[in-house]
């Protein structure tokens, strides 16, 4: 059985990678391409919608393609905490499926998980990440939810300490942790989490080099849209790290 793909974005970086996955993917077929011209009806009748578009044009996509049937794989940066609390609550009596994953790399999610684990033995917590000049938004996504996860873990110990944040150059703070954003040319992503503790300091650092690093976390996540019901943030929940999450 071959499953039908619209991708939304599909002119752009990740909308090129995607198209490529699918179409050398068994079982999987793109039957719809748009790109910012395209009428989002384009997208209608297809079983999976992949919209990797902008942070302000993906809700409208995500919106169409639950009202079109399709299940939904979100790999646009931008959805923040309430935006992802309201859309679960839309979803929560429905058949349909929206994966949301801020990074499709597997070390990235690695790195993500091994800050979060640590974040509950620091009280001193700084993130400072790169991407490439063009993207739109900041700080990204991933950064942001590698904040929010640090400061679930950190639920019953308090926010991090973080002075003088009433400086712009801080950073903006997310679940209390400043995040630095460097947008430069010759740069794909970077993201290091910096722990600070008495004496010690601990950095865990993840550079994506090449967007092929994106391969095998797109084909898990293509997977479990395919059978998805309800909402699911995050390639970690479709991985088996083989740890307690923290």
């Amino acid at each position: 059985m071959v499953t039908s793909v619209a991708v939304v974005g599909a002119n752009g970086t990740m909308g090129r990678l995607f198209t490529r996955i699918i179409e050398e993917t068994p079982g999987f077929d793109v039957s719809a391409r748009l790109g910012s011209s395209s009428s989002l009806s384009e997208m209608d009748g297809a079983e999976i919608v992949v919209d990797v578009t902008a942070p302000a044009v993906s809700p409208k996509v995500v919106a169409h393609a639950l009202r079109a049937g399709a299940n939904v794989l979100v790999g646009t940066s931008g959805w923040s905490r309430d935006r992802v609390a309201t859309l679960r609550t839309q979803i929560a009596d429905t058949d349909s499926g929206v994966v949301i994953i801020p990074n499709f790399s597997l070390g990235s999610v690695l790195g993500t998980t091994l800050a979060t684990i640590a974040g509950r033995f620091f009280d001193s917590i700084e993130i400072v990440e790169a991407h490439r000049a063009s993207k739109i938004d900041s700080p990204s996504g991933t950064a942001v939810r590698t904040a929010e996860l640090i400061g679930e873990a950190r639920a019953g110990l308090g926010p991090v300490e973080a002075p003088h944040t009433d400086q712009r150059a801080r950073g903006q703070q997310v679940s209390s942790i400043p995040i630095h954003s460097l947008r430069l040319a010759g740069v794909v992503a970077r993201q290091e989490v910096t722990f600070g503790g008495t004496g010690e300091t601990l950095s865990i650092t993840h550079n994506t080099l090449d967007a092929r690093s994106y391969e095998q976390g797109i084909l898990l996540a293509l997977e479990a849209t395919r059978t998805a019901t309800g909402l699911t943030v995050g390639l970690e929940n479709l991985m088996d790290l083989g740890i307690g999450r923290a």
